[in-house]
């Protein structure tokens, strides 16, 4: 049995504006992860990733370099206890 992990992440820095969500979409997809992605008010990207741990491993290691044009300061990452069966950009 595979062990499924589940983590929220916000992530900072110059995310908005250039094709995060839809690039995160794609990578999640690639990697067989479900939850979601959105950008929130204050100018970060808010994402719920859920899947086979060595997936969920590989996509917050994406995350904190992001997409050609962004620029990632930092990412926070916390547990997460929804339950996701796709991956889709939200907001």
């Amino acid at each position: 049995m595979l062990l499924v992990k589940t983590l929220l992440l916000v992530i900072h820095g110059r995310v908005q504006g250039v094709f995060f969500r839809d690039s995160m979409q794609s990578e999640a997809q690639r990697l067989a992860v479900a939850g979601w992605v959105r950008n929130r008010s204050d100018g970060t990207v808010e994402a719920a990733v859920q899947g086979e741990a060595a997936a969920v491993d590989a996509i917050v290691r994406w995350a904190h370099r992001g997409p050609q044009h962004a620029q990632v300061t930092h990412v926070d990452i916390a547990p997460d206890g929804g339950s996701y069966s796709r991956f889709e950009v939200i907001g």
